[in-house]
């Protein structure tokens, strides 16, 4: 009698990782109340749906062995670290011990947060080069540089949500927007208006 082993080839954990990442920093910002990515454009529902569904489908994607995904992956991870790489380039930052920036202020977010936020940024960056490097067959790895040409796209999308984002807080504060509410409510007056 012989046993049948099953095969994991194919199967990509960092392309899956890169995708449980993504998931991390935008429940991150959500939770800590910054609301999520594509929210002034979908809303809080329409947001919620497009990453409910197409988080797992990513993961999914990365744990089949379908044929013709290294093109999807390599665009999806290569998405992924321009999201990483963006925070750096939108808010200012200070040289950490490494050499390597880490954020002084973010979106609105508490000063204790921060410290969890570049770790959530730095792991979610190098897992996707990482998943690009290791996982994507060299064929397909052109692909991640369309996931990283969306740096402009994403730059304003960012900067388009911080500005929603200030205005939600103050017209109509919830609890997707408390950390932009706390950033305004302990702004000095002239930077308040």
């Amino acid at each position: 009698m012989t046993i049948r082993r099953r095969s994991t080839e194919g199967l990509l954990p960092l392309s899956a990782a890169t995708a449980g990442l993504t998931a991390a920093h935008h429940a991150f910002e959500l939770s800590t109340g910054i609301g999520l990515v594509l929210q002034p454009e979908l809303g809080l529902g329409g947001s919620s749906l497009l990453w409910g569904v197409g988080l797992p489908a990513w993961m999914g994607l990365a744990s089949s062995r379908l044929p013709h995904r290294s093109a999807i992956l390599a665009v999806s991870s290569g998405t992924a670290l321009a999201g990483a790489l963006v925070h750096f380039i939108l808010w200012p930052s200070r040289r950490g011990r490494l050499g390597l920036p880490l954020l002084t202020e973010a979106e609105g977010l508490p000063t204790a947060s921060l410290p969890a936020y570049n770790t959530i940024l730095y792991t979610w960056g190098t897992v996707a080069a990482a998943s690009i490097v290791l996982e994507i067959p060299r064929g397909s790895r052109r692909w991640a540089l369309l996931g990283l040409a969306t740096i402009p796209l994403q730059l304003i999308s960012a900067r388009h949500h911080f500005t929603w984002l200030s205005r939600q807080a103050v017209e109509h504060p919830a609890w997707w927007n408390r950390a932009m509410a706390r950033a305004i409510t302990a702004a000095p007056p002239a930077e308040q208006g």
